[in-house]
C-alpha cells in the first residue's frame, strides 16, 4: 500500500475505534447504543467509498497525463 493509503486507513480505523469506545462508555441503553454504532459504521462506510472513488478518479487522471507525456516524448 502507498503511504497515503495507509494514513487514510489508519485515520478511519482510529475514528471507528474512538467512536465505538465513546459510545460504549456513554449512559445510553443497549439498543440505543447498537443503533448508534450501526449508524456510525454505515456513515463511515459511505464516506470511505466516496473518498476511494475520488482517489480512483485522481489516479486515472494522473495515468492519462503520464500516457500523454510519454506519447509526446516518443513522437
Amino acid at each position: 500500500m502507498k503511504k497515503e493509503t495507509k494514513i487514510i486507513v489508519g485515520v478511519l480505523a482510529g475514528a471507528a475505534l474512538g467512536a465505538t469506545i465513546a459510545l460504549a462508555l456513554s449512559s445510553d441503553s443497549t439498543s440505543d447504543l447498537k443503533n448508534k454504532v450501526s449508524d456510525f459504521f454505515a456513515d463511515l462506510l459511505d464516506a470511505s467509498k466516496d473518498k476511494l472513488a475520488g482517489l480512483a478518479d485522481k489516479a486515472t487522471d494522473v495515468a492519462d497525463k503520464v500516457k500523454d507525456k510519454v506519447a509526446e516524448i516518443n513522437a
